[in-house]
């Protein structure tokens, strides 16, 4: 029937297909990185020497006088601690004496306390793990016995 005067040939679909998009150019510039860097570090020479016309400046460094204490029996002197020391050293060892002293006082009685309250709990689980394992036994026993007969 391709050859019949009134018909005619089936027609091929075709499709419109669009053009790519467009996209705005993106600026890229050159890479910049930044290196970490640092001052140089002057140390100078091991054998500097002032020049001949500098004169140093003349500074009087004294130390503390240190006092001495005499043990007259054994010839001994012994260095003794600036006032400042001695009162910091001493009043620390009175406050941490007394507070310790105290505390004890507060806490002997929690303690008591504490070990009766546990110790009663360590005989209860005994007791009752006491009471547990004869009572198993007892049922073991009489399993026997009546496997015996």
């Amino acid at each position: 029937m391709s050859g019949s005067p009134g018909h005619n040939p089936p027609l091929i679909p075709s499709i419109t297909i669009p053009g790519p998009p467009t996209f705005p150019e993106v600026p890229m510039g050159i890479p910049k990185a930044l290196v970490p860097y640092y001052r140089p570090l002057v140390v100078p020479p091991s054998d500097l020497e002032a020049p001949p016309e500098v004169q140093a400046e003349e500074t009087e460094e004294t130390q503390p006088e240190v006092r001495k204490l005499e043990i007259p029996v054994i010839d001994i002197e012994v260095p003794v601690p600036a006032p400042e020391i001695l009162v910091t050293a001493v009043s620390t060892a009175v406050v941490a004496v007394a507070t310790t002293t105290i505390a004890q006082t507060f806490f002997e009685p929690i303690q008591k306390n504490v070990k009766k309250q546990l110790q009663k709990q360590v005989d209860a689980w005994r007791k009752k793990r006491k009471n547990k394992t004869s009572s198993t036994e007892s049922k073991e026993n009489e399993e026997s016995l009546k496997k015996n007969k």
